[in-house]
């Protein structure tokens, strides 16, 4: 396996901190609104990850974290009148179920900021007493970056810390203008705070990682995780003062391997809020599966930017089609063994920084010359080990990318309304009771008026299955 390494800006052989094991940190969402393409991006980029790396046989434990308590979260609570773990708990429970929509699996570990405030304080008073950190008069703390002699080294950009970067107002008291808050504290009695030693307050946003990172994962004497991803704009500030706070508590490097997403640009843009033109997840499954929006994110290597236009989601989507429809033409089938040429094929390239292109072309390949054989040898005798071996292609293919696990004619049938196939089952149960009596006429029919309405049936032994054409 070789994976782009962010620091070092070039392709690196992976080799783990503990031999056969995996540890991988994302930075997750702050849950304040609905996730939107870029958050869909950034799981889907690490979930292809997760998987390559589970396929390869590695143990992966994977976490990604919940920013719930943040000035936006704040500024919620006070425009909705709702708590603030009213707001949080919602955006979770909706984040998670379109992440399953999505086919992203669950990370292991699942830190809220909210959970680990003993760790983050515990964190931040090791900080001050070795002197990386001071005290403001009214109780906030800073880093001090002037003490960290590698601080630049993760992202080599070192510039003033500012509000969007620290997520907290500037203080005339800071040593350094690129000195970030760790804690931020109480401005009055009405404010959303939690008590610690040096203030009441609440975390800044970098520090929140790093704790929940030092909590929950074990590493060695180097480093703590074997990988730190997210999105290309985490890379600074955030993981930059991640890194640096970790550092210098620890005295070891936060992660060995740091991997980062690229944007989700709509119309060449950036998307982002502030943008104007942010696409939420949740309106793109109302329209689109959840299989076919994975396909599509996945379909860009991770590391470029993604341009979404509707015009190439529906021609990704029909290269998604044409594995339902070879697996669809070799089912109902048992399984065989994976063909061994076309597994090394897929995990050489996708262990080569997770190369998605030649993945799926190694994919479409398969698909083809499949195609051609079927239709060259009409003997099912003959096809029989060939659609068995298909079948266990397509469970490969879904194991290790997520997508062509769905029954096909059941694929077939996203986007039909649940009136329209309660129609279709009514008239399919007719034309078996047509059929039963010897009504060929009606049977014809009925068959008629299924196509019309864009409904294709095949009849098998097992049954009549449909599909929308």
């Amino acid at each position: 396996m070789h994976i782009y390494d962010s620091v070092q800006k070039t392709k690196l052989p992976f080799e783990p901190i503990r031999k056969g094991e995996v540890s991988i940190y994302v930075c997750g969402p702050t849950v304040y609104d609905d996730a939107h393409l870029g958050h869909a991006r950034s799981s889907l980029s690490f979930d292809l990850l997760s998987r390559t790396l589970k396929v390869l046989g590695y143990k992966v434990t994977l976490g990604k974290n919940f920013t719930d308590i943040d000035d936006k979260i704040i500024k919620k609570v006070e425009t909705t009148g709702k708590s603030m773990e009213e707001i949080t708990s919602f955006y979770i429970k909706r984040y998670l179920e379109e992440m399953k929509a999505l086919g992203v699996q669950r990370p292991d570990i699942e830190p809220k900021a909210t959970d680990s405030l003993q760790a983050i304080e515990e964190m931040i008073k090791k900080l001050i007493s070795k002197g990386f950190a001071y005290v403001t008069s009214v109780g906030d703390v800073y880093f001090d970056t002037s003490r960290d002699s590698h601080y630049g080294d993760i992202s080599h950009m070192v510039s003033e810390d500012n509000d969007s970067q620290s997520r907290v107002e500037h203080t005339r008291e800071k040593k350094n203008p690129k000195d970030f808050a760790l804690w931020k504290a109480c401005k009055d009695s009405e404010d959303i705070c939690f008590d610690t030693d040096f203030s009441s307050g609440r975390p800044g946003w970098h520090i929140e990682c790093s704790a929940m990172i030092e909590k929950h994962f074990h590493g060695n004497s180097e480093y703590t995780i074997d990988i730190h991803g997210g999105g290309a704009d985490l890379l600074f500030p955030h993981h930059e003062n991640e890194a640096s706070q970790s550092r210098c508590a620890t005295g070891h490097e936060v992660a060995k391997y740091w991997m980062h997403n690229g944007f989700v640009q709509i119309a060449g843009e950036k998307m982002s809020k502030s943008l104007g033109n942010s696409f939420f997840l949740k309106d793109a499954l109302a329209i689109y599966d959840g299989e076919v929006l994975r396909y599509y994110l996945n379909s860009v290597h991770y590391r470029k930017d993604f341009n979404f236009n509707e015009e190439d989601l529906l021609m990704s989507k029909k290269r998604l089609d044409k594995i339902y429809r070879l697996k669809k033409r070799v089912s109902p089938s048992k399984t065989s063994s994976v063909n061994k040429e076309f597994k090394k094929l897929l995990l050489d390239s996708m262990s080569d920084d997770l190369n998605i292109s030649v993945t799926l072309s190694v994919i479409d390949e398969m698909i083809a010359t499949t195609n051609d054989i079927f239709d060259t040898n009409s003997k099912e005798s003959a096809n029989k080990p060939l659609k068995q071996e298909t079948l266990a292609n397509i469970e490969f293919i879904d194991k290790l990318l997520g997508f062509g696990g769905k029954e096909p004619f059941s694929y077939f049938q996203i986007g039909v309304d649940e009136s329209l196939k309660e129609k279709i089952e009514t008239l399919l149960a007719a034309r078996v009771e047509a059929k039963k009596e010897k009504n060929f006429e009606l049977s014809d029919n009925i068959r008629d008026e299924l196509i019309s309405m864009g409904i294709s049936i095949m009849d098998r032994a097992d049954g009549t299955v449909w599909e929308k054409t």
